[in-house]
């Protein structure tokens, strides 16, 4: 190759971004395909995906097509890669796929972080579906959390706060809780007229558990005026603030000047209530600790750790950044 390349992906359980572009900054493709987290497609199945659209991006004029290397360096980011073991086995199993003359693989909560912060360090909390933290010190040391729900101690994401609505509304039907406006609208949703109804299909298979998530931005909206979807939202904001809290300590930044960058569906909703909570806990964790939603998509993220492997300049990353950001909205 005349001209060096950079390759970066972003994959999640719905959907994966993947871009191509110059070490200038330039970027020469962006394509989007189906879900990639080898958690939930499989490892081979998130394989053939990543190819698939690797072929994708190099249908441009004057680009390689495999099976020539594509790129100099191919930055992977995909959730479900929680464990270091992982991603040796999705690195192996990649070996002989011409993505990239080095190939590197990480979780894509890495992704939001790099996307959200102009030095490349700090904390980073992604809250969709579910939960997970990652949190990175200046001189390069990292920390992690296994994300893995129940097992390792995680409380939070959609599903989660779905599932404590759904308990809330049952509660207040049948005496044991408190009285909720979630009683109604909580059935309401899935068009049913009590909680107990909802729970009875769900324990027949009527309706898949998982499908309590979609719940979630029901309670970021009736914590305005209802008590019990209000404490919903106080728990999932000390969740948040306790990953950070965990990640700085581990880090020894709790008394520095650090930039904590929130993503995922739940914290990009802009509710004022999380919000508000969040910001108030990171006070109590340290004073130059602050707190913004990210807005700019995770491929940027991947694309911008990417030009850092090969030490692009800062005006090829910019340049990167903003056409990434154009690409996204077109698709």
């Amino acid at each position: 190759m005349s001209e060096r390349l950079i390759l970066a992906v972003d994959g999640g359980g719905s959907k994966t971004d993947l871009a191509l572009a110059r070490a200038d900054g330039t970027l020469l493709s962006l394509v989007r395909g189906p879900a990639s987290s080898p958690q939930v497609v499989s490892l081979e199945r998130s394989l053939e995906t990543l190819s698939d659209l690797v072929e994708r991006a190099c249908l441009g004029p004057g680009l390689v097509p495999p099976p020539s290397p594509v790129a100099d360096v191919a930055q992977i980011l995909l959730s479900g890669l929680d464990y270091p073991a992982e991603e040796k086995r999705f690195l192996a199993c990649a070996e002989g796929r011409v993505w990239g003359a080095k190939v590197l693989a990480q979780n894509d909560t890495f992704a939001v972080l790099r996307a959200g912060s102009e030095s490349g360090w700090g904390v980073a909390v992604v809250c969709g579906t579910g939960m997970n933290c990652v949190g990175v010190a200046p001189d390069g040391r990292r920390v992690r959390f296994a994300a893995q729900g129940e097992t390792s101690g995680d409380w939070g994401g959609g599903y989660d706060v779905g599932l404590a609505a759904l308990a809330a509304a049952a509660r207040s039907e049948d005496g044991r809780g408190a009285t909720t406006v979630l009683e109604q609208k909580v059935p309401a949703l899935f068009g049913l007229a009590r909680p107990l109804e909802l729970t009875e299909a769900i324990h027949l298979g009527k309706i898949a558990i998982e499908r309590v998530g979609e719940l979630a931005p029901l309670v970021l909206e009736e914590a305005k005026n209802d008590p019990v979807a209000a404490a919903i939202v106080d728990r999932l904001a000390a969740e948040v603030v306790a990953f950070v809290r965990a990640a700085l300590v581990r880090l020894g930044l709790t008394s520095e000047l650090v930039e904590v960058i929130l993503g995922g569906s739940i914290l990009q909703a802009g509710n004022a209530r999380l919000l508000k909570a969040i910001k108030t806990g990171l006070k109590g964790i340290g004073p130059k600790i602050s707190a913004r939603v990210n807005e700019a998509p995770p491929i940027v993220g991947a694309a911008l750790l990417a030009l850092d492997e090969i030490d692009a300049k800062a005006e090829a990353k910019m340049r990167l950044r903003q056409e990434i950001v154009e690409a996204v909205d077109r698709l």
